[in-house]
This record gives structure tokens, sequence and C-alpha cells, in this order.
């Protein structure tokens, strides 16, 4: 067996969307990256294994707090490289979107099972590569644990919390009165297509031996609304709430894959469903799941915060999704197998919810941040985990360029991760991104007054607030020479947008995404220097809300012109036009 030592600033465990945002936030900040994952492809919940849509704040009303960054980055890459939306593709658009990062160390196919600390600091973690039969031992200075299940915690001795607390606790009306283990269960699911004719099912034998397990004419009124349409995603198949979400992992798989065909059968050859014309397109036989371990940090968010809409001045991230609490006897529960009581859109989460309270250089993003029960059932959603993972691993950066751990970023670093954040296009609800003073000291198309949308650091429409310019050209000047090195610029992608990035049920036909219509597909940016303007970059294909483009000259002037959107108009919606020196 072979044994291989890496060195790095930041190792994250977990290739889900969580820890992809981590690691590449982190390498864009200059940091080294070992990411450890334990499957062949990047994605977690979202990938191919087990295919849920990415889904956050947005919800399906349309008002704008569709989560942005490098989720919304990779997710409009999938749309320009995947409009058919084939699950093969999005697992390349992952990909791909890692491997671009030349400072990010991939493993693939390596779970983490053994960790070595000191005085309350990991000093290294050790993963077992199957594919090529090697260790890997992984030296960092701060570790994020975005594994779901917190591999980490048990390994190093983290504080952590599992199952429900009471609802004494934190004061929460959703908890019971007494704490136990249930947590809400786990989820292989499936996909049907569409045909124009009538397709056959014969379930398997094995399908055979779960198809009197379940009282199909109670459970399923509550589930699936009695159509094929009204199933969408299965993913009211759940089961393992009442068992070990971890160690019963293999045994719950067999029980839901049971499940599936089971109620498969049901929907196709016993009930009315309508579903002649469809066929049984895939099965998941990797559970998805909701609850495992969660780390307990310097602050945990819990119920109320998510319903007051708590003010946090160390927030770094915000949630929407509604608090999502899915019973633990999941499939045999003779009732609605979840109950969505209502979350304000936006509320706030603190970054003291990212790093641990005992362990120095641990931190984590993703379903196991340090929530409580209710709290997690809303922002375990993968949309808010994408975000807390950016976060996550821009601390990162900020920690080790200041020669401090996590917690030091929150004493002494916070306003600096904030705006940091937002100047990578990450959106925090209470406040507003700071604009560099020569954008603030700049005149819009030769008029000596501000353009206030340009400058109110507010970079997306939402709630019906309009914060964006519309136009065909925008000229930025000075009285004097000025030195620009970069320029950065906010399009506007949709963000009230509500397609998913990946499909939960085929049509007959193959899909064609588009691209957003008001994205800015292609452009021009000129500078004056001496009273001559020079191009300097003619950008074609555009596919990114935030593009940031290196000037590195002393200009007089600066324009964007010669505009196309992706629909074919010559204006478009700017929320920044900012220069930087």
């Amino acid at each position: 067996m072979k044994h291989i030592t890496h060195k790095a600033d930041f190792c994250v465990i977990g290739g889900g969307i969580a820890g992809i945002c981590a690691s590449i936030a982190a390498a864009r900040h200059g940091m080294s990256v070992v990411l450890m994952h334990d499957r062949p492809v990047f994605g977690g919940n979202a990938s191919s294994e087990i295919r849920m849509h990415i889904c956050g704040a947005d919800r399906a009303d349309g008002k704008g707090l569709r989560e942005s960054g490098i989720v919304e980055e990779i997710e409009l890459e999938n749309i320009y490289h995947n409009p058919q939306k084939n699950y093969s593709m999005w697992d390349m658009v992952l990909f791909s979107k890692v491997k671009e990062h030349k400072n990010i160390t991939c493993l693939l196919n390596c779970s983490c099972n053994q960790a070595q600390t000191d005085n309350n600091r990991i000093i290294s973690i050790k993963g077992w590569q199957g594919t090529s039969e090697t260790f890997h031992e992984v030296y960092a200075d701060i570790f994020s644990d975005c594994s779901g299940d917190s591999i980490l915690a048990d390994l190093v001795k983290a504080d952590y919390a599992i199952g429900r607390e009471s609802s004494s606790q934190y004061n929460e009306s959703i908890e019971p009165k007494k704490a136990d283990l249930k947590t809400m269960g786990l989820s292989c699911l499936i996909q049907v297509k569409r045909h124009n004719r009538k397709i056959e099912y014969i379930p398997s034998e094995y399908a055979e031996e779960y198809k009197d397990m379940f009282d199909f004419a109670k459970l399923m009124p509550y589930r699936g609304r009695g159509s094929i349409e009204g199933c969408t995603n299965f993913w009211w198949l759940e089961l393992g709430g009442v068992e070990d979400s971890i160690h019963d992992t293999d045994k719950i798989r067999d029980d839901l894959i049971g499940l599936s065909t089971a109620v498969w059968d049901f929907v196709k050859n016993k009930a009315d469903y309508k579903a002649e014309n469809y066929s049984l397109e895939w099965m998941g036989f990797l559970p998805g799941k909701r609850e495992s371990r969660r780390y307990i940090g310097d602050y945990v968010l819990n119920q109320n915060d998510i319903q007051n809409k708590t003010n946090f001045h160390d927030a770094v991230a915000y949630g929407g999704w509604s608090m999502d609490d899915h019973n633990p006897e999941g499939f045999m529960f003779e009732g609605k197998p979840t109950i969505y009581h209502p979350a304000p859109q936006p509320y706030e989460i603190p970054y003291r919810c990212l790093y641990s309270k005992n362990i120095k250089n641990l931190m984590f993003a993703g379903r196991n941040i340090s929530a409580s029960h209710a709290a997690m059932s809303s922002t375990r959603v993968i949309g808010t985990c994408s975000i807390l993972g950016q976060a996550v691993g821009l601390a990162c950066s900020i920690a080790i360029k200041n020669n401090t751990n996590p917690r030091g970023v929150y004493e002494k670093h916070i306003k600096q991760l904030q705006h940091t954040l937002m100047e990578d296009d990450c959106y925090i609800p209470s406040l507003t991104k700071p604009i560099s003073s020569l954008t603030s000291q700049a005149k819009y198309n030769g008029k000596g007054t501000l353009f206030e949308n340009l400058t109110n650091g507010k970079e997306r429409n939402i709630l019906d607030e309009i914060n964006h310019w519309n136009g065909e050209q925008l000229i930025l000047s000075w009285d004097n020479d000025i030195f620009v090195k970069q320029l950065r610029i906010v399009f506007d992608s949709e963000l009230e947008r509500v397609e998913k990035n990946m499909p939960f049920m085929w049509e007959e036909e193959i899909y064609n995404s588009q691209m957003p219509k008001r994205l800015v597909k292609d452009f021009d940016i000129s500078v004056n220097i001496d009273g001559k303007w020079t191009v300097t970059h003619q950008v074609r294909d555009n596919h990114k809300r935030l593009v940031k483009l290196d000037i590195n000259q002393n200009i007089q002037s600066i324009k964007i012109e010669n505009i196309k959107t992706w629909d074919g108009l010559d204006k478009c919606n700017i929320f920044s036009f900012e220069i930087n020196n």
C-alpha cells in the first residue's frame, strides 16, 4: 500500500457543493487546498449519484433571493455547457470548476478515517483511497469538515449534537418536550420519464419482498397528491430517522430501494396516478441524508433567530427556506411527511456558527453547522450550504494571512470577511458593499453627479427594489489620470428565476435550457489615455454575473459598450461598475 503526504494551507473534507465552494473560495484568495471526497464525483446530494436539485432562499417565489457568488457561477456554467441538463455533464461541470484551480489538490474516492490532534488543534488527517490502494495524509493549518456527517467530530473530539433538543433548551416551539436522538430520514430518490406511448413496469423479485410492508392506501394520500406530476422528485421516499442515520446507512439503503420499487409499482400498476406513459428512468442507490451530527460553535443558531430575523453583527450568509421539519418516521408516518414551519426571507446566519467551540483550527459548512435541529431544518438546503462554504473558505484565507485562527477572524477581522464576501458577490442582507473611493469620485457618462444605483452597494434587485443601471453605454471619467488595477462588473443574471439547476422529472423531448435573457453576452471595455480610446477587452459569450478584468494602467476614462444580452438586446442592467487600484 502506498502512503502519500500532503501539506497545504487548507484541507476540506467533503466535496459536496459546500465543500466545493469552500475550496474554490480559499484557492482564489491564494491558499493551497487539499479537497478530500469519498465519492468518484463531486456534488454530494446534488451529484448524479443522489440527484437533489439546488434550492435555497429563492424557493419558487421569484423575489430575487437566489444565492449568488460561486454557486451562481457554477449554475450559469451548467446552463452554458449543459443546456440539455444531462447529469453526467453536470458532474463534469463541477469537476471542471474545481480542477481549473491548480492550487487545489483533489483526492476523490478517499475516505477520511483518522486524525492526529495536539492541544485541541488538528495536526493532520488521513484518508484511504481504495481505487489506488493509497493512504493520503494531509497536514494543514486549518481544516473544514463539509462531509455532512461530520466525520471529524468523533475523530478529533469536537463538541457536537445529534437528534432533537428539548423545547426548553432553546425555547423552541417546534421541538419535542423531551430531547431524543431522532433525526430526519434518508432518501434514495427516483426519477421518471414521460413517453408518447404506454410503458410497462414489471417489479423485480426484490420489490416483491416490500410490497406488503406498507399500507399504501393510508400512506400515499399524503404523498404524491394522486397524480404522477404530484410525485415530483419522490423526496418523501424516506426512512431511517428513528435509526442511526450514520451507522445504519447501508441497512436503510436496502430498505429504501425496496420501498422505491414498491411505490413505483403502486403508482404504475395499482393506483390511478395516470402514469401509463411514464417509465422509471433512474434509481438512486446512494442515500441522500438530511441530518446527522451538528457541530457546536461559539453560537448555536435556533428557531427564534430565524423566526425573528435576528440581526447579527457577524452575519456572513443568509437563509430563507422554511423550517422544513420531516417526521422521523418518514414514509411510515401516517400523516404529512413534513411540516413547513414559516421562515421569514431572508434571515441571517452568523460567522460564529461556522467554527468549532473547542477545536482551534476546525471549521465546517453544510448541514452540519452549529444550529439546533429546528434551525438546521432550514439551513440544510444546498443553496444555503453553498454560501456557508464560500464564507468558510474566505475566512480561512483571512486567518492564515493574518496568522490567526477561525475565532481570531471573528474577534479582529469580521468586517474584512464581510466586505470581501460582498466583493466576491455574496449577499449579506443587512449590509451594503463599500464602494471604492475612486468609483465614488467618478463622473458617469459625462455628468458630474453620482449615479446612485451604481454606488449604493446593493447589487441585486430584491423584493421589488430596483438597484440597477440600464443602458447601452456606460462611461466613468475623472479630472486627472488615475491608476486602475481592476474593473469589477456585476451583471443581471435574473436572480429571480425559478428554474432549478437540474430536473427531477424527465420529459419526452430533451431539455434545452437557455441562458438568462438579461445577462450580458458580449461587450467591449475601452480606456481613454491622453484623449485616445483603446479597446482593452473584447468579451464574447460571457456567462458570468460577476466579471473582474485586469486593467493595470493610468487612465482618464473607462467605458463599456457594444453590449449584447443573451436575448439580443443592446441595452443591459448593471449592478456594479467599479474600479479598484
